[in-house]
């Protein structure tokens, strides 16, 4: 009776260490709930952007000014009544007005 009790108290104690500190124990569960929480939010993330490319597929199908938009943004559509201005910044800062008038009477002069 006695090394039946033993074997007993031997397999649970394999049991218990196979449990709790094995790669298939509770490690390996914990490790696979965090894997479901950050797939969960990796999900809904995707499925934000997924509803904001079908209402963006929905407006181009059925509203023109989105497909305007569109085409003014990533294409410089310009509409038929309507004049294109380009504002171009100036590369270099234009030198001071005494540089200008001294270089002028420096050239006269000689």
């Amino acid at each position: 009776m006695r090394v039946f009790t033993a074997a007993l108290g031997l397999a649970l104690i394999m049991l218990q260490y196979r449990l709790w500190f094995s790669n298939q124990g509770t490690r390996e569960v914990m490790r696979l709930q965090s894997e479901i929480v950050a797939q969960t939010a990796a999900n809904a993330t995707q499925a934000a952007h997924n509803a904001r490319l079908a209402a963006e597929v929905q407006d181009l199908k059925v509203g023109r000014g989105a497909l305007e938009e569109k085409a003014r943004s990533e294409l410089g559509m310009i509409g038929a009544n309507e004049t294109f201005y380009e504002v171009v910044p100036a590369s270099t800062p234009s030198p001071p007005a005494s540089a200008i008038t001294a270089r002028n009477v420096t050239a006269r002069n000689e």
